[in-house]
């Protein structure tokens, strides 16, 4: 069975959501709602190198901004 999510020589995206939350995702796939392309399509190993540079804080910003809130 196929499962384009694991195809290494496949062309990916990057894609982020309003949590600032990233998702790699197979260019052929439509992209979800709520989501965005932020960079590709390239292959999959760049686009993980891009998600592991840009996504320093896997919390979500609701939640960053909730803890800033109640520590400042």
């Amino acid at each position: 069975m196929y499962n384009p999510f694991e195809n290494e020589q496949g062309s990916y995206i990057v894609l982020i959501n309003g949590e600032k939350q990233y998702s790699l995702w197979p260019a052929a796939i439509d992209i979800p709602a709520g989501w965005k392309k932020v960079y590709g399509p390239e292959v999959k190993m760049e686009c993980v190198q891009f998600i592991e540079e840009n996504w320093r804080d896997m919390r979500p910003k609701s939640l960053r901004l909730a803890i800033e809130k109640v520590t400042s």
